[in-house]
């Protein structure tokens, strides 16, 4: 659901440094949000701060959220840290895979832009969109 970024109620968080809020902003400029933030039903953030912070760099009036049932102030601090432990960063060579692919995949060879081709000139002429 969309909240209203103004009235997303920011407590004492865990985490002092947001570090660069920019390239994240960007990334959500680019890409969209990719996971929503996380507040109380009284709109309290529980998760999402960088996300949140990003959205105001960018001007977001909105912010896709999810509303926790959580009750208590424990449950609430445990959920943030849960969000920023529980995650992995790829390896060294997860990303030169990764890099990879998107290379091959932006620059595909001769073979593959001719094929492209083809099929686009098929589908202009027989009317098929793409889903």
């Amino acid at each position: 659901m969309q909240v209203p970024i103004d009235d997303i109620i920011v407590k004492k968080r865990i985490r002092r440094d947001l570090g660069d809020i920019e390239s994240l902003a960007e990334s959500l400029k680019h890409y969209g949000q990719i996971s929503p933030i996380v507040v109380s039903k009284k709109n309290v953030l529980i998760a999402g701060g960088r996300r949140l912070e990003a959205a105001k760099f960018l001007g977001w009036r909105t912010i896709n959220a999810v509303v926790s049932e959580t009750a208590g102030e424990l449950a609430r601090l445990e959920i943030e840290v849960e969000e920023n432990t529980q995650r992995r960063d790829f390896s060294l060579e997860e990303i030169a895979d990764a890099t990879k692919k998107i290379y091959r995949l932006k620059r595909p060879g001769f073979f593959r832009r001719m094929l492209n081709a083809v099929l686009g000139f098929l589908k202009k002429i027989f009317r098929i969109e793409e889903t």
